[in-house]
């Protein structure tokens, strides 16, 4: 019986559950990289705002422009910093006067949501600074779960805008059923993220393709077997010149073994979900409402972008987006 117990104990010692903390952060690190992504945010958003980096329009002139919240959200999402909270109550008390004419909590939460389309605009063009001459990509979808599975009933999220409301699917790859929404990409084979969007997790992968992809032609897609679809394959092909590359299942006439090229690229948005799942924690979710889970989407796809940006200037390989904020950027391109 004592040696039951002392093998017992001794496995209770090694086994040690992974936790999702955040990781230690230095605040003047954290103010030096976000001056570096507001003049990289500058340089890409010169066309879209005034010379006060706000979005023309009616009304007050904020004093922290818009490009300053979409420097501040991206830099916080690259150093995995998910509160709010946690954020400005450092801000003030260990660098209080390092950014200039910072906004409240409250003023952050709702410009954040504001200023979404400028940051993705600045993303999108970031992208294809990195790789804008791409023909071949690959598209697959995640699981974005809100809750577990047994306080879906009670889940308020989406209550009242049923349109953007999360639903039930399924996940073939997990084997699982959940409750939220499906995170869908497009990827080249740079592993930069050039197209993505959330919808419910009831809708088709082939949906979102049908209706998301209308601004690509003379390309090749690569998708898994969740886009098998003739009718589709040739509609976009017909319309768009859009090749999209799908496997037969083993249980079809036509099927044949997966070239190693088709395994190969195939294997960079899986590393791409993995890297948003495992460093940026697209797995943690805090909000309450659709509107807040988009925008901190969002701002984790764009902090990623970001930090392969930092590889580049760094002349690192792109996929290393674990090292980009521990080396100095060489200059702006």
């Amino acid at each position: 019986m004592l040696k039951k117990l002392h093998i017992s104990l001794i496995f209770n010692n090694l086994v040690m559950s992974k936790q999702l903390s955040t990781v230690s952060v230095d605040m003047s690190n954290f103010v030096a990289k976000f001056g570096t992504i507001l003049e990289i945010c500058k340089k890409f958003a010169v066309n879209q705002v005034n010379e006060r980096g706000n979005v023309t329009r009616y009304g007050v002139v904020p004093t922290f422009s818009g490009l300053e919240v979409v420097s501040l959200y991206n830099t916080a999402k690259a150093f995995i910093i998910d509160s709010e909270n946690c954020l400005f109550s450092r801000l003030n008390s260990e660098c209080p006067e390092a950014i200039p004419n910072l906004i409240t909590r409250r003023q952050y939460n709702l410009s954040r949501k504001k200023t979404m389309l400028l940051g993705e605009s600045s993303r999108q063009s970031i992208a294809k600074a990195i790789d804008g001459g791409e023909d071949v990509f690959g598209i697959d979808s995640k699981l974005v779960k809100v809750c577990q599975s047994t306080r879906a009933n009670r889940c308020q999220m989406g209550k009242n805008d049923i349109e953007h409301a999360p639903a039930w699917g399924y996940c073939a790859s997990q084997n699982m059923y959940y409750y939220g929404y499906k995170l869908h990409a497009l990827c080249g084979i740079t592993t930069v993220i050039h197209y993505y969007d959330m919808t419910a997790a009831n809708v088709h992968n082939l949906q979102d393709l049908k209706d998301g992809l209308w601004d690509y032609q003379d390309c090749t897609i690569l998708g898994n077997k969740g886009y098998l679809s003739a009718h589709v394959q040739l509609d976009l092909f017909d319309t768009a010149n859009i090749i999209l590359d799908v496997p037969f299942g083993l249980n079809q006439k036509n099927w044949t073994p997966s070239t190693w090229a088709y395994k190969h690229f195939r294997k960079k948005i899986e590393t791409v979900f993995s890297q948003l799942n495992d460093h940026l924690m697209i797995i943690r979710n805090y909000t309450k409402k659709p509107s807040g889970l988009f925008a901190r989407m969002a701002a984790k796809v764009a902090a990623f972008t970001m930090l392969q940006y930092f590889d580049l200037l760094n002349h690192r390989s792109i996929g290393q987006i674990k090292y980009a904020l521990f080396f100095q950027s060489t200059g702006l391109r």
